[in-house]
């Protein structure tokens, strides 16, 4: 486990879970951060247990497997990939205790955002439904081309997961469609549509979003901008679960530096 005196202490929630694994083991190995907690269900039965074990992180870390944030534990930032029923009693349980939070939890409905943009006017928080950093590049490019091609290209959005994952289509599919119709002018709610069935031609200006789930696939994304006579295409494909994982620590290490407020991963890589 890290011994920087300087690193930033994380509590990891969800960590029972196949992202807050890999965020505990790579904050035990990466320079700048360290595990302080782990944060589980009330009903998992390994509660109160040493987190290493329990977790496959290469022995005892002296990190115990926890129902709630702690104050005593003494972390700076949670990090949450628990669930999204979860993800603003959460935050509000970070608030209470003086932490920053990354909030990593995908499918968040408009209650609880709100909830979670409350607790923003007294600690930083980054929202993210995705922390890779090549996707929050990916966004930012695919605005600028939709702006560049205007309305003469027909914008497709298709995003791939595992057969286990619960929201479809995925957080990430959503805000770069909501990206494209912004950039483009259009309405979110009402230019965005979700597949295609029976006879449904296609309406001039709408962005197609699609959702594929199968096998043991990480996450995929590809944006395609297509006219009479060519196709541009934009894609990002992860190959394992550690691209995500080491987004959320890096943002975490930028938080711990930060004003109260609501953040995204943009303000993490300084793009805006």
């Amino acid at each position: 486990m890290a011994t920087d005196k300087n690193a930033v202490p994380v509590a990891v929630c969800g960590a029972r879970g196949r992202m807050g694994r890999r965020v505990a083991a790579l904050a035990i190995e990466e320079e700048g951060v360290r595990l302080a907690a782990a944060v589980v269900r009330p009903s998992d039965p390994d509660l109160g247990q040493d987190a290493g074990p329990v977790l496959g992180l290469g022995g005892e870390t002296g990190v115990l497997l926890e129902a709630t944030i702690n104050p005593d534990r003494r972390a700076r930032v949670l990090i949450d990939f628990s669930v999204a029923e979860a993800a603003a009693a959460r935050t509000e349980e970070a608030a209470a205790a003086g932490l920053a939070a990354v909030v990593c939890t995908t499918g968040l409905d408009s209650a609880t955002r709100a909830r979670i943009e409350v607790c923003a006017e007294t600690i930083p928080i980054v929202v993210a439904a995705n922390t890779s950093l090549g996707i929050t590049v990916l966004k930012r490019f695919a605005a600028e081309l939709a702006r560049t091609l205007g309305d003469d290209y027909d914008v497709e959005i298709a995003e791939a997961h595992h057969r286990f994952k619960k929201d479809a289509p995925s957080g990430t599919a959503l805000v770069l469609a909501e990206s494209v119709a912004r950039a483009l002018g259009r309405d979110p709610k009402s230019d965005i549509i979700y597949g295609r069935e029976g006879a449904q031609p296609r309406r001039s200006g709408e962005i197609g979003v699609h959702a594929l789930r199968m096998g043991d696939v990480v996450g995929e994304h590809v944006i395609t901008f297509s006219a009479l006579g060519e196709r541009i295409e934009l894609g990002h494909r992860a190959h394992s679960r550690d691209t995500f994982a080491r987004g959320a620590l890096r943002a975490a290490r930028w938080l711990a530096a930060q004003k109260p407020g609501l953040y995204g991963m943009e303000h993490v890589l300084g793009l805006i």
